[in-house]
């Protein structure tokens, strides 16, 4: 593999929310953990779960359905925290990413991506990278640097204070 292939073939860990497949850059992954109820923190948006002890650290967990709009994430045997670490200019932010299941980390090349529609998806177009295309089946990457608002992203580190 050449230089220029490396370079343009990104690893990418898939989720699912409802019946949709999601995926993010494995570089802002730092772990996934099974399910475990987060304590609520009064006074925050409905997405926001609470917080979570990830080994002595306050975590906060964000209900990934919830911010995108739809119902709220069933608990299920499949039901798990993608522990993320976003960058905003020159901050970063650890949470916790509720979802219904994680699917797998698979490599996609720069070609088997496309840009984002402006219009007929559920969420909002500047969250997304791209649709990857794989063995038939759309994925929606996320730029999930640009998920959460500076407003959003201030509450969620108050909360992990």
């Amino acid at each position: 593999m050449s230089t220029t292939e490396i370079a343009q073939t990104t690893q990418y860990l898939t989720f699912k929310l409802e019946e949709e497949v999601f995926a993010v850059d494995v570089a802002k992954v730092r772990e996934i953990l099974d399910y475990t109820p987060a304590t609520k923190v009064p006074g925050t948006s409905d997405f926001m779960q609470g917080v979570i002890n990830v080994r002595g650290n306050v975590v906060p967990v964000v209900d990934m359905r919830l911010k995108f709009g739809r119902s709220a994430t069933e608990k299920t045997v499949n039901t798990c925290i993608v522990v993320l670490e976003i960058s905003v200019d020159e901050d970063k932010t650890v949470l916790g990413a509720l979802v219904d299941s994680v699917q797998e980390v698979f490599e996609m090349e720069f070609s088997q991506i496309e840009a984002a529609p402006r219009i007929g998806t559920r969420c909002k177009a500047e969250f997304i990278k791209g649709i990857g295309k794989r063995n038939n089946e759309l994925i929606i990457i996320l730029d999930i640097d640009r998920v959460f608002s500076i407003g959003e992203l201030n509450v969620i580190q108050e909360c992990a204070a």
